[in-house]
């Protein structure tokens, strides 16, 4: 597939979103950008929250990711599952019963203004470097094998991307992207299926013969149990994998964005429910391509690609894709779901950024209904040039493995709002209110020294997904010990 090509089905693709954002966004007002009217009907925000959760790094890295750690990722999964129903059980009731247009609201009401501020702070470092991530990992692919060979710098390609973003964004919001997503979505599971069946194929199996294959039995590594010491243990992955979902989800407005746009409670956690199984079932079909991918590649002896001099598995799929000799049908089919798990993610992460902001930080609510739609518009703009700023950044400082860089930096910047929450759910205490940032800001810089402590220091034992929970921990305990004798009775809640 020629660069040509590739820039043509990225022009159709976005002309087809363009066009549902002009019908989405025709009111242009901020009770549709923030909320979409609270009319959207829950099993299409369902279908669309898979695509947002998956993004361009599961589409990507997932498969990637099989050769060093088999199907180990699937104990992580697990975890999702569990944090997706304290999600839909616990957070989601709390929330419809305050009327939210920013889930950091609710700190306000619990504890005070320095701790919503401290909470909606933590969210917009989280969403910028974890949207970043997403879509750096796009961004290098599309260079790599397009806008390398059109001699066009990363940066123009980074900054072209958010630009189409903000395209069909800046009038309709969270209505457009509720729709925009199910589209997505779509496009991303059809490109997985299709890419299973094409490498299938090409090998001369069923997908009956592949599962039964001795070499997809080489991949299939689940369960990490011997030794606790280990990163990837079963213990560490499911906890990890429950709280990065309570945190990454339930505390993000991002996510939790578009569950607010239901009719109603009701309707909010069948989506979140029906949503957990959707998404685990796209999970494992992630890691079976992953799987095949490799088994491919060695079969037809292709090199894993160089980045900068260094072998990087997360570009195998776009060099079987694109340059594996597969045909035009699987190039075009990676190309459409590559690019819907780029943007699928990336705009409604450039949403929730402009409506917390707005919000939390800009108090837009309290201002007329001229100045409300002025101050979101300047925003949305800037939270794009932030974002293409921070993507750019990161060509120049990131070198592991994306997903697990994301989910390791969030046990950094989530761990801060899952404590507060926490507290604020189960216990009765307020709080100094003016001392709730220095817990957090020692929380995190707790986290990060231990992090960085050497496996030797602790006698072989490997720091992975569970500072996420250690971080919240250690937030609570904070806010503990600056708990003041006041209470709240159980309503407040």
């Amino acid at each position: 597939m020629t660069a040509t090509q590739i820039l043509l089905l990225i022009g159709a693709y976005f002309l087809v979103l363009i066009l549902i954002s002009y019908f989405t966004g025709k009111n242009d007002s901020n009770a549709d950008f923030f909320k979409a009217g609270k009319q959207s009907p829950w099993y299409v925000v369902a279908f669309g929250m898979v695509g947002a959760s998956l993004s361009g790094v599961t589409f990507i890295s997932v498969p990637g990711w099989v050769a060093d750690t088999q199907f180990s990722y699937l104990q992580v999964v697990i975890g999702y599952i569990f944090g997706y129903l304290v999600v839909a059980f616990l957070l989601l009731p709390l929330y419809y019963k305050l009327n939210l247009t920013s889930i950091y609201e609710y700190l306000l009401e619990r504890f005070g203004t320095v701790s919503h501020k401290t909470g909606a702070f933590f969210f917009f470092i989280s969403r910028v470097l974890g949207a970043s991530f997403r879509l750096y990992l796009v961004a290098i692919v599309l260079q790599q094998f397009v806008f390398d060979d059109l001699g066009v710098r990363f940066e123009f390609t980074v900054a072209i991307s958010i630009l189409l973003i903000w395209l069909y964004t800046n009038r309709g919001g969270i209505k457009t992207i509720v729709w925009t997503d199910t589209l997505q979505t779509l496009f991303m599971i059809t490109a997985v299926v299709l890419s299973i069946v094409l490498i299938n194929d090409a090998l001369g199996w069923s997908f009956g013969e592949f599962l039964a294959s001795n070499e997809l039995k080489d991949y299939s590594n689940i369960l990490i149990m011997d030794d606790f010491l280990d990163r990837n243990h079963f213990i560490k992955s499911f906890l990890g994998g429950m709280f990065v979902t309570i945190c990454m989800t339930g505390l993000d407005q991002d996510m939790m964005q578009k569950n607010l746009t239901c009719k109603s409670l009701k309707d909010a956690q069948k989506n979140m429910v029906s949503f957990t199984f959707v998404l685990v079932g796209a999970k494992i079909l992630f890691l079976l391509l992953g799987a095949l991918l490799f088994i491919y590649a060695q079969r037809e002896s292709i090199s894993i690609p160089l980045m900068d001099g260094t072998p990087k598995t997360d570009l195998l799929f776009p060099e079987i894709a694109l340059n594996g000799g597969l045909g035009l049908a699987l190039a075009v089919t990676f190309m459409l779901g590559l690019i819907a798990a780029a943007y699928s993610s990336a705009d409604s992460a450039l949403t929730s950024l402009t409506t917390s902001f707005c919000v939390d930080f800009l108090n837009v609510e309290k201002k007329t209904e001229a100045e409300q739609k002025k101050v979101r518009k300047q925003t949305h703009i800037a939270m794009s040039i932030l974002l293409v700023l921070v993507i750019i950044a990161f060509k120049y400082i990131l070198s592991s493995n994306v997903i697990d860089s994301l989910l390791t930096v969030a046990g950094y910047t989530y761990g801060p709002l899952l404590g507060l929450f926490a507290f604020g759910i189960f216990t009765k205490h307020k709080v100094k209110d003016a001392y709730v940032w220095i817990v957090a800001l020692l929380s995190v810089t707790i986290i990060v020294l231990v992090a960085n402590i050497p496996a030797d220091y602790l006698g072989g034992y490997i720091v992975g997904y569970e500072l996420l929970p250690l971080n919240g921990l250690l937030t609570f305990i904070g806010l503990w010990l600056i708990r003041t004798r006041e209470t709240i009775p159980n309503t407040a809640q």
